[in-house]
């Protein structure tokens, strides 16, 4: 059903969204769905922007190094993502220059200029690799790789299938990062290539983290850190890295302590988009864009919202939580349009598969109160269980790639899936009761 905007008569109601990735399509989709009476009356404008035309399905980079993906299976044009043959829904491949928060409007590096009532920024984040001491010096894509780029899973793919013996290093530079688990799923994910391959005894893997252990949370790493033993994979906790040496093959942190490795795959620093910092008040230091956690309303101006990977809420950066906010952000939506207060109706929830290698998975669910807790999911039957290694959760992961070209993007609410926690109705009655 379209929802009132409580604008005056014959006003029109331009709503610009900044990025057409996970977040940014969801949200233009949902949109022309909630408002199809008011484009279709010419009240309603969207303009979405992005600066390239290729939507990647970002899970799917995790399984390009190792062969179970092809980029031609993870790779889509953006524009076919977002609402087509619809009046008042519009697309520009662009690079955003900055937003202008005290005059409501977008500018665009070729001088364009997007007014807006609502702007909802979608941006993501970026690698900067270049800003970690030597990481893009010698032996950059050749035995320095990262996964969290199209041509770096590709280039490591390479790598992987030449790499007979020695030392394999996965690294996170610091946090955030897109997808927390990710790095952790690939050392689980060598590990199982490289036993499938018969090589297993001659490569050592070690995981170097900033943390103080392999897992974010609490609770899962008193569950999980197992895993690392069973698969022999070495923990190296607390290693902030102040260079990498590719040369010599080595990483140096900040107290000099060293790490070799002959291939190493790491995870870069993170940042927001490059507008965000030429944005007056808009970003933090890493050109996130400051928001309220729990409305995602931005703290420059109260008609700028932000989700996904974009925003500074400390929720994972994950798809599945773009997706939650997003269904909850339609409504808060309405409230600005309305003239109403926002609702902190976001309450952190992400969910999670955690790929463990030799065709099995886990499943975490949880917010920004609750830590993962076990039991079944999406319902107390299950099917699939939290906290749990299992082949269904390995199956259901590979098949969220189906799930989100055909129903996250084009902005379906899932069946049973709740977009805040639910604490008691997926899990034993003893374990919900001490929460």
């Amino acid at each position: 059903m379209s929802a009132p905007l409580r604008r005056p008569d014959g006003a029109t109601t331009a709503f610009v969204i900044l990025g057409a990735g996970t977040a940014g399509t969801i949200m233009a989709n949902r949109l022309a769905t909630r408002y199809a009476e008011q484009l279709q009356a010419g009240l309603v404008h969207i303009t979405v922007v992005d600066q390239d035309g290729s939507h990647i399905y970002q899970p799917g980079l995790l399984f390009v190094p190792f062969g179970v993906y092809t980029p031609e299976e993870i790779v889509k044009p953006r524009e076919a993502q977002l609402p087509r043959h619809v009046d008042g829904v519009k697309y520009l491949q662009a690079t955003i220059e900055q937003v202008d928060v005290a005059a409501n409007k977008v500018l665009l590096e070729d001088g364009v200029t997007l007014p807006y009532d609502i702007l909802i920024v979608a941006t993501g984040t970026r690698i900067v690799p270049e800003e970690t001491e030597g990481m893009t010096g010698p032996g950059w894509r050749e035995k320095v790789f990262d996964f969290y780029s199209l041509e770096g899973a590709t280039a490591l793919h390479d790598a992987l299938e030449k790499f007979e013996r020695g030392h394999l290093v996965v690294n996170v530079i610091d946090m955030p990062i897109k997808c927390p688990v990710a790095p952790l799923e690939f050392a689980f994910l060598a590990d199982w290539y490289f036993t499938q391959k018969g090589r297993r005894d001659d490569v050592q893997i070690t995981y170097v983290t900033p943390l103080d252990g392999a897992f974010t949370k609490p609770v899962a790493a008193e569950q999980l850190s197992h895993l690392l033993t069973e698969k022999r994979i070495e923990l190296v906790p607390e290693f902030a890295v102040g260079q990498v040496d590719g040369t010599e093959g080595k990483l140096v942190s900040w107290d000099e302590r060293e790490v070799p490795f002959d291939l190493l795959v790491t995870i870069p620093l993170h940042r927001g988009a490059e507008y965000v910092a030429r944005s007056d008040g808009l970003g933090d230091d890493l050109d996130f864009v400051k928001v309220d956690a729990r409305t995602l309303q931005a703290k420059a101006a109260p008609n700028i919202f932000a989700l996904g990977d974009a925003t500074d809420a400390p929720t994972s950066k994950a798809g599945s939580v773009a997706h939650f906010e997003a269904e909850l952000l339609m409504e808060n939506i309405d409230r600005a349009l309305r003239g109403e207060p926002v609702e902190p109706t976001f309450d952190g929830h992400a969910n999670c598969f955690i790929e463990t290698g030799h065709n099995k998975a886990l499943l975490i669910d949880f917010n920004y109160d609750t830590e993962p807790l076990p039991g079944s999911f999406p319902f107390r039957f299950g099917p699939m269980k939290l906290l749990e290694e299992s082949r269904l959760n390995h199956l259901g992961k590979l098949a969220f790639r189906w799930v989100y070209w055909n129903m996250l993007l084009p902005g379906h609410d899932l069946p049973g899936i709740s977009p805040q926690f639910v604490s008691h109705a997926h899990r034993d009655d003893t374990v919900g009761a001490n929460h």
